[in-house]
């Protein structure tokens, strides 16, 4: 008997900003039947677009899609009831365990496997480097901007990781804010606010966090956070647009669509 596609049930590790694209991406496409799995304390830079936000206030919408914190796997039906994304405390993937999902993303972006297997669902697909498609996973598709951002590998492994973000209006590393030592981040500053370089975006202890371009503040992890020296705590958009700061990214788009050709060439046969 032929699989009802709109039926199946997809898990997701991670519930960051791509993990979220990708969520909204099959969301949109009618597959509704989406649940996915977090740490206890997630810290997303980019807050406005990324589900995990709900483990620390119950709830979100990313482009009027809601994402509901449940407590117990059983409750993940009556959120799919109400038309929303359950999204789960589980960092040991217990769910997967426990709902046997048709389709199991890891969408972690951890640059490395955490232990995803293909034993886990009929397809498990992964987002980025770190894993082996045909060992690790069934389909690994390419995070890398550039040419092949979101082709389907089936043999192989993604490009590794080059620790230099994307470019945008030619600026890279100048964009994204960095933890100047370890300690609490704290600022006066939300996203979407306008910055101009060398504006104080924030402190991490009696350290400075400094803009290095003009732009907006698209992304900052959530305030008092506690942080490690170098880690990224925030992201400049130098093209000046606010509604980017609340809407999925070309990027992150890009890789959900990929995530529902992988699905749809398992299932719509």
């Amino acid at each position: 008997m032929k699989q009802n596609i709109s039926e199946l049930i997809i898990g997701i590790k991670g519930a960051g900003e791509m993990a979220t694209g990708t969520a909204c991406r099959l969301f949109q496409a009618n597959f509704k039947n989406i649940f996915m799995m977090e740490i206890q304390n997630p810290m997303a830079v980019r807050r406005r677009v990324s589900f995990c936000e709900a483990i620390h206030d119950d709830k979100i919408a990313v482009e009027g899609i809601t994402a509901k914190k449940v407590l117990k796997s059983d409750e993940i039906q009556a959120a799919w009831d109400k038309n929303s994304i359950p999204i789960i405390v589980d960092p040991g993937w217990e769910s997967i365990k426990a709902i046997q999902p048709h389709v199991v993303i890891d969408a972690i972006i951890a640059k490395k496997n955490l232990g995803t297997n293909l034993s886990e669902a009929p397809l498990v697909i992964s987002l980025g480097p770190g894993f082996e498609a045909g060992k690790d996973v069934h389909v690994a598709i390419e995070t890398n901007r550039g040419h092949n951002l979101g082709r389907l590998i089936l043999n192989g492994c993604p490009e590794p990781n080059t620790g230099i973000p994307g470019s945008t209006n030619g600026y890279t590393i100048e964009r994204v804010l960095r933890a100047p030592c370890p300690g609490i981040f704290t600022s006066s500053l939300t996203i979407g606010a306008l910055v101009k370089k060398n504006d104080v975006v924030g402190h991490v202890g009696n350290k400075l966090v400094i803009a290095q371009i003009d732009g907006v503040l698209r992304g900052q992890i959530r305030n008092n956070s506690k942080v490690t020296d170098q880690l990224k705590i925030g992201d400049i958009d130098p093209r000046g647009n606010r509604q980017y700061c609340t809407t999925v990214s070309e990027k992150a788009r890009a890789i959900g669509g990929s995530v529902l050709e992988a699905v749809l060439q398992k299932y719509n046969q």
